[in-house]
């Protein structure tokens, strides 16, 4: 068992990150594309509750450490940084990175529905409201909704019919999918999906990119507010 040593000048997420750090880059006891254990497993191994572990590999995700495979699991980067780039100080710097990304997210996700309006031939627009009606059946049931809002939101991207688009949604929606799961907002961060979705869908099937666009810039916003982001 990695032992955990007691740090009162850093929270046991930040030491429980750090001790996770040792293990993939210093101790190498995992390689590059391995899959994380489980999490019983790994908490154990680490000594904390499953709750701690879930933030610390979060940060571990949000600085290239990490990565999520949608259905899969968490797994080793194939392209570890290097050590100097790594830093587990402060939950503020995984803020701080969630925030650029929020940031990229206000600046082509309005553009890209819009283009999914204007270029998505029918099939893809009913692909798309489709989806938004599987995210609503699993925020009641309390599936993986995460997920399948991700999937919906690269739908849009897909639809747009731009590269750089499709090709961008992935890796930011890798980047902010752990902090989704582990946020103590889940209830908040719920009844936004359910709401904006509705509507984003609604410009959509009309065709309305403007609509669509304003849409989807209000739902980010209250995403980044949900997640503390500009605090």
């Amino acid at each position: 068992m990695n032992a955990i040593p007691s740090t009162k000048a850093k929270s046991l997420t930040e030491r429980t990150g750090e001790a996770l750090y040792d293990m993939i880059l210093i101790q190498k006891q995992f390689k590059p594309g391995d899959k994380l254990p489980n999490e019983f497993e790994l908490s154990a191994r680490l000594g904390v509750s499953r709750a701690t572990l879930r933030e610390a590999v979060s940060a571990l995700i949000a600085q290239g450490v990490l990565v999520v495979k949608r259905g899969s699991g968490t797994f080793i980067a194939n392209e570890l940084p290097s050590i100097g780039d790594v830093s587990i100080s402060s939950i503020d710097f995984v803020r701080v990175r969630l925030s650029d990304l929020y940031e990229i997210r206000l600046m082509f996700e309005p553009q890209s529905v819009k283009l999914a309006c204007e270029r998505a031939d029918d099939s893809e627009l009913a692909a798309i409201e489709e989806q938004s009606k599987k995210v609503n059946r699993l925020l009641r049931s309390d599936g993986n909704w995460p997920d399948a809002d991700q999937e919906f939101h690269e739908m849009i991207g897909a639809a747009s019919h731009n590269e750089f688009i499709s090709r961008l949604f992935p890796i930011i929606n890798s980047a902010v999918h752990e902090v989704m799961l582990v946020s103590t907002n889940q209830k908040l961060l719920k009844d936004i999906v359910r709401r904006d979705n509705a509507l984003i869908v609604e410009f959509i099937m009309k065709r309305d990119g403007d609509g669509a666009s304003h849409a989807m810039s209000i739902h980010i916003r209250h995403m980044i507010n949900a997640l503390k982001l500009n605090s």
